[in-house]
Order: C-alpha cells, then structure tokens, then sequence
C-alpha cells in the first residue's frame, strides 16, 4: 500500500488541536490574573485535559497503525520521531524558564517520544492490543492502591520521585505543568492503534470518505499538529500578556 494522508484522520487531529489552544488560551488568561479558575482541581478543566491528551494519542496511535499497514520505514520513523524528540527539548527548556518549580520534564510530547516507540514496536499485534492498552490504563489504578495500602508502600517515595514517576506507578502527581507518564497514556495509544487497524481492515471507507467543507480547515491544520503545538503558546502568552500590560 502506498504512503497516503487521509483527511479525515488529519481533522479528527485539528479538532484536538483547536481544543488545546482554547484550553491554553483560558489557562493564560488564569496565569496572567485576568480570570479566576482552578485548573489544577476543578473536573471541569481536568477532565478537558484528559480528553484532549486522549483524542491526541488515539490519532497518534492511529497513525501508527496506518504507517505500518503502508510499510512507512523505520529510516521515516526515525526522522518524524527526531522531530518529537527534540521539540519535547524545546517544551523543557522553555518550561524551566517560565516555571522553573513546575517545569514540564515529561509532559505530552516527552511521552509521545517514548509511547510511539513502544506503539510502533507492537502495533502489528491486532485484537492483542485491546487487551494491552486496558492493562496499561488499570496498571495506573492498582499501582495506586498498592502503594498506598498494600505491599508496595515501602516503595511509594521511589516511585513518586523524579527519577521514576515518568512510569506513572505513583501515589500522587508530580509538580509539574504537564504530566503524561508511560501508564496509563500507553493503553490510549494502543487503543488508538487497535482501532487504525481494524478500520483499516474492517471499514477503510471511513477513512477515505471526503471530509465536509466545513471541516476542511481542521484536515489542513492537522497535517502540522507538532509545529502548531509548538508555536501556539508562545503566540498565545505574547497576546494574553500584552492585554494584561494594558489592563493591569
């Protein structure tokens, strides 16, 4: 099979990345004191941060499974995950100097650099990876449990610690600004991995149906998911704060 896009998988991504700046946005507006919102505990903006992490990784995994069925070598593989790699640098670097006692070390794109390397191992695994991903996501919970109440306990402080809680076998989470561990993210991706694959299989028109005009916007903006991510924040705080300048 040769290496296609499919537009609908592209909008799928754009409506994810649309999401996330709106999240952002109002997240800049709390930074700069022109809003009062807790992001940190309110379920309403937690759980928005949950299904955009979500909707991220299942196209990513999707992703996954499509270049695999077209045989994407490992040479492109490399190339494309470069790009994460060093882009997850650049979210650090950049996070330290804004929040230098919650700065992002494994956040988003960090996680992704590790899962697709998992997910691209595995995503030829089929109905096996249903399964997979339903471990990885209640290995979080019963992690959890143990080491609060069970027999991992004596292990609970190496586990929360920095050197250990990327696994996210933790207790209670990290200071950070963002944080998506191994566990439960991986069993996310493999979902969407399963799913690219059996649509693939099972309901390939799903993928190559043309997308609404009124969604052909998001199909363009999810072909450049990783540059968006990494230029919308900053354009996002320059705007917020020049309105803080004037207001405040």
């Amino acid at each position: 099979m040769t290496s296609q896009r499919f537009d609908n998988l592209d909008a799928l991504r754009g409506l994810a990345m649309v999401w996330m700046a709106v999240y952002h946005f109002v997240f800049d507006l709390k930074y700069f004191k022109l809003v009062s919102l807790d992001f940190y505990r309110d379920p309403f903006w937690t759980w928005q941060r949950t299904l955009i992490v979500s909707l991220f990784l299942l196209c990513a995994g999707m992703g996954q499974a499509i270049s695999t069925v077209q045989g994407q070598s490992w040479q492109r593989f490399w190339r494309r995950w470069s790009q994460v790699a060093f882009s997850a640098l650049l979210v650090t670097a950049g996070s330290w100097l804004m929040f230098p006692k919650s700065y992002i070390y494994f956040g988003v794109l960090q996680g992704m650099a590790l899962m697709l390397i998992v997910v691209r191992l595995s995503a030829h695994w089929g109905l096996w990876l249903w399964l997979l991903g339903a471990l990885a996501i209640s290995s979080k919970f019963i992690a959890e449990y143990l080491l609060q109440t069970g027999p991992l306990a004596p292990w609970v402080e190496t586990m929360n610690s920095a050197h250990w809680n990327w696994l996210g076998w933790i207790s209670k989470n990290p200071v950070t600004e963002d944080y998506v561990p191994l566990f439960p993210w991986l069993g996310v991706m493999w979902w969407g991995a399963a799913f690219g694959s059996w649509v693939l299989k099972q309901r390939p028109e799903w993928l190559v149906q043309p997308v609404p005009k009124a969604l052909h916007v998001l199909a363009r903006l999810g072909r450049w998911s990783l540059s968006y991510y990494l230029i919308h924040q900053p354009v996002l705080i320059a705007l917020v704060s020049g309105v803080s300048w004037i207001l405040l």
